[in-house]
């Protein structure tokens, strides 16, 4: 156990410090045991470079499989290629509506303190992007937007205009292991912008890029094959949204839907500043998804209420034994 296992043992022992740990070694103790964890990206993790923390775990096996945004999908390639031309905006509390006009006038998108390139990162990416869709429908083939994605980032030319580690890409862990990777919702991010505009121009567009029922359907197919036998997924969520409620919905649509037996989620941990509130489901308890058939009784459950920012990386290093 290293300094930072060390320093989280000793220091954190009550209130959201405590469920920090506590989601820490249940995590620990799932993968040891020899089973396996799903891990949901929300929010803006990939510009926040989570991928630092997220590639190692990914590269040491401690993730098997994947479900973001499109958003997150992307910046991290954004982050890999334009990082010297971002620019950190630390007082964007203080800033103005003429402050954020004169922003986006530089072509400059902001993601809270750090703003993303539009021609270094946005456009670089969709140049690469446009080249592999056109000869997918050039062949009549069609791809997931994160399959894509993998051609991308191990594409020679492309990764020779990376400006960051390469350890530090978690989608370059993934793409060189081929891990499952699921993205709902993944039209609303700008790549997926960009691609439904293309879309309008030339139909021919969406036979190449398989989406939202598609990936459900590859997350069924997976997830009953992962979990064949003696088989078990964790299911380690950071933040809320989509990317959290496409995948854990698979149990029910299996059970419920399909009538067919499927084992429960066996570990649930969510990192998020979100309060649970009547009518609110990103911000429900645990307890409440046992009644949509997504968590057994017995299944051990965490909630760390806190920036996932800080939470997710300090829970790898635990994991990590760091």
């Amino acid at each position: 156990m290293g300094p930072i296992s060390q320093f989280i043992e000793h220091h954190y022992r009550h209130f959201n410090a405590a469920a920090l740990k506590d989601a820490a070694k249940g995590y620990k103790a799932h993968i040891d045991s020899g089973k396996k964890m799903f891990v949901t990206l929300a929010g803006a993790m990939s510009t926040a470079e989570l991928g630092i923390s997220l590639a190692e775990m990914i590269r040491e096996g401690k993730v098997h499989g994947i479900s973001c945004t499109g958003a997150n999908l992307e910046e991290d390639l954004y982050n890999a290629v334009a990082h010297n031309s971002y620019e950190r905006i630390p007082n964007y509390r203080d800033l103005t509506p003429k402050d954020e006009w004169d922003l986006v006038s530089r072509h400059l998108n902001r993601v809270t303190d750090t703003c993303i390139p539009e021609e270094e990162a946005i456009r670089k990416l969709f140049h690469f992007f446009k080249k592999y869709l056109d000869e997918a429908m050039a062949k009549g083939e069609s791809y997931f937007p994160h399959q894509y994605m993998y051609k991308i980032i191990l594409d020679p030319e492309f990764q020779a205009q990376f400006q960051i580690p390469r350890e530090n890409s978690w989608m370059l862990a993934a793409a060189e292991r081929n891990l499952p990777i699921f993205v709902p919702g993944w039209e609303d991010s700008t790549t997926g912008n960009i691609t439904c505009s293309e879309s309008l121009l030339n139909p021919d567009v969406l036979k190449a890029v398989k989406t939202g029922l598609h990936y459900m359907q590859e997350m069924v197919r997976w997830y009953k094959e992962t979990t064949d036998g003696k088989g078990e997924l964790g299911f380690f969520q950071i933040g809320g949204g989509i990317a959290g409620d496409f995948p854990i919905c698979v149990v029910p649509l299996i059970q419920q839907d399909l009538e067919e037996p499927a084992k429960f989620w066996s570990y649930f941990a969510q990192i998020t500043d979100a309060q649970e509130s009547y009518g609110g489901y990103s911000g429900a308890l645990p307890n409440e998804k046992i009644t949509w058939g997504k968590l057994d009784i017995d299944t051990p459950k965490f909630v760390i209420h806190s920036d996932a920012t800080i939470v997710a990386p300090l829970i790898f290093s635990y994991v990590l034994g760091k």
